[in-house]
């Protein structure tokens, strides 16, 4: 199994990026793909997450309304668009994906695969 995430960069606050998340090695819509993040110093935080079969998504609270996460079955890939960007979602983000379907506790899972990380640095 094997994730590569890819999008990030370097933008000032509020504007927008999308992130790539791109899953082989797995029947994609029997796994869940979440996207978490870490900033320097940070505990790891829990950003979205969407089920492989039928799109159920969740969000942490601190970008609902910002963040929308989306797939294509067809390219077997996971976005994550993020608007109106804070110097405070400055972090590494990185996709994870797992068979099991966590529903509401997915930011305390214990995903079994992950991905590198993509930096993404919002300046103000």
């Amino acid at each position: 199994v094997q994730l590569q995430a890819s999008g990030g960069g370097l933008v000032q606050a509020g504007e927008s990026l999308r992130l790539s998340c791109v899953v082989s090695g797995v029947i994609f819509d029997e796994y869940a793909i979440a996207w978490f993040r870490q900033a320097p110093e940070k505990e790891r935080e829990g950003v979205s997450c969407i089920s492989g079969g039928d799109d159920r998504v969740y969000y942490g609270d601190s970008v609902k309304g910002r963040f929308t996460v989306s797939s294509d079955k067809t390219k077997n890939t996971v976005y994550l668009q993020m608007n109106n960007l804070k110097p405070e979602d400055t972090a590494v983000y990185f996709c994870a994906a797992d068979s099991v379907w966590y529903g509401d506790r997915w930011s305390s899972g214990s995903w079994d695969y992950w991905g590198q990380g993509t930096l993404v640095t919002v300046s103000s």
